[in-house]
């Protein structure tokens, strides 16, 4: 079946229409594998949840290597109304990153005829949590090539992604007038607060100072304090977002060194990860942006997606791509333009043929 605009943009409507937070996408994967299974996709759920599908060549007994198309199904929280406005669509998801996976999906799906690869699409689960999607599948076989179903903007390709690490800090200290000499719970936190900001600015080496992508930078996530009386206690919810090169662990003694009677609880992390943009991959995008006459840019990101997990294990050439505005991400009005929807898909067709 070749789908074409009409079909495309269904798709992802109907993808939007089905609510996916994080650790609760079984709807949306029951439609996705319904769909790509009509497309000729051999498509299944794995061990994890993921909804995997293939297209195989016309001459499948050897096919010429395998490219991954790697998206996620579910969206942070916050319902939005599907609807068409303006040239665009409107819904939680249209940009992070149901939008990039229904443009694997259909790119697959239409290149499929032309292509001597097997054409793998992956929407994993559970990416705006822990990733267990993708460290499930760090277990399979690496491909030849690797695209990241992430918003780039049609013209554009992600290089890269900063690492991050999460924690949360309590402080409990014995009760007191709040008149009195020792400094409250709240205020202990503030201090280890101050004092992180500070010990993060000082592992800028300088040469960089200014490229944010260089940067340890911290982010307080939430905070919360409680006084029973007895005991007064405050808590810290914590992420920092790595540059190139620090390793998540390596950090922990010296966070925990800024509050020696703190008690830590460090989640995940993941460090940072840059593709070399000299690589068939990329010179692909190249090639096919220009096709539909762009002019293409490249970008590295300071947030994380699913390519700091999979992407040190496989270790093959990757990049992300997918339409949509990245400053829309998790925000009200997220919403996609249709005409960058479909030059996303075409591009992305283009690439796999080509490749």
């Amino acid at each position: 079946m070749m789908p074409g605009d009409g079909y495309a943009v269904d798709l992802l409507t109907r993808m939007l229409d089905i609510p996916s937070l994080c650790g609760k996408e079984d709807a949306v994967a029951a439609l996705l594998v319904e769909t790509m299974t009509a497309l000729g996709f051999d498509a299944c759920r794995d061990g994890a949840g993921n909804v995997v599908g293939t297209l195989h060549p016309a001459d499948t007994t050897a096919p010429a290597g395998e490219v991954v198309m790697l998206g996620h199904m579910d969206t942070v929280p916050g319902w939005i109304r599907v609807e068409k406005r303006d040239g665009a669509l409107y819904g939680r998801g249209a940009v992070d990153a149901k939008g990039p996976l229904a443009t694997a999906i259909v790119a697959a799906a239409r290149a499929a005829s032309r292509s001597s690869a097997d054409l793998t699409v992956i929407g994993a689960v559970q990416e705006e949590g822990p990733s267990i999607g993708a460290r499930f599948l760090t277990h399979r076989h690496a491909p030849d090539y690797l695209v990241i179903a992430e918003p780039s903007g049609w013209d554009a390709v992600v290089l890269g992604y900063k690492g991050s690490m999460r924690f949360t800090a309590d402080i409990a200290v014995r009760g007191g007038h709040s008149a009195g000499p020792l400094p409250s719970a709240c205020e202990v936190a503030v201090t280890f607060w101050n004092d992180l900001v500070a010990w993060c600015a000082e592992q800028d080496d300088g040469a960089r100072h200014d490229v944010i992508f260089s940067q340890l930078t911290p982010s307080l996530l939430a905070m919360s304090s409680a006084n029973d009386g007895i005991e007064d206690v405050a808590s810290l919810h914590i992420g920092l977002r790595l540059p190139p090169g620090l390793d998540p662990s390596a950090l922990q003694p010296d966070i925990e060194a800024l509050l020696p009677s703190g008690a830590f609880c460090f989640s995940f992390g993941d460090p940072a990860v840059r593709s070399d943009k000299r690589n068939p991959l990329v010179a692909a995008f190249l090639r096919s942006i220009r096709f539909e006459e762009g002019n293409p840019r490249f970008k590295v990101k300071t947030g994380t997606s699913d390519m700091n997990v999979v992407g040190p294990v496989w270790g093959c050439p990757m990049v992300a791509y997918g339409p949509g505005d990245s400053s829309l991400d998790h925000t009200p009005g997220e919403h996609v333009a249709i005409d960058e929807y479909l030059r996303g898909i075409r591009v992305l067709t283009h690439v796999l043929e080509d490749l």
